[in-house]
């Protein structure tokens, strides 16, 4: 499942996006537990990432913020590339980790980190 940092730390203004994110956790952790040993059913919960939908809300923004005002806010002061959280998915359906079901994933930059 695909959820989002915002599932496991707020953000202000979109309340009702955090608690379906949230949903999407914890339908996670119960659908783990009902698939067992059957199915794995991992969360992965990006931050924001560089796509089409990201260049939308800056531009909505009219210069509010910018691209270089988003990436500074994460410890390492870039936004993640598409690529990077396929590959956290990809790992998470390989074999090589079997061991791993009911898992939530942050692939934030280091945002919840704090």
């Amino acid at each position: 499942n695909i959820a989002s940092d915002a599932a496991v730390s707020g953000n202000y203004g979109c309340a009702l996006y955090c608690a379906t994110k949230g949903a999407v956790v914890a339908f996670t952790r119960a659908l783990a537990l009902d698939l067992a040993p059957s199915v794995r059913v991992n969360c992965v919960c990006p931050a924001d990432v560089d796509t089409p939908l990201l260049a939308r809300q800056l531009a909505d923004a009219n210069g509010g913020y910018t691209l270089a005002d988003v990436a500074a806010a994460y410890p390492l002061q870039r936004i993640a590339a598409a690529g990077e959280i396929a590959h956290v998915i990809c790992s998470l359906a390989a074999p090589a980790n079997s061991f791993m079901t009911g898992s939530v994933v942050t692939v934030d930059g280091g945002l919840t980190a704090g």
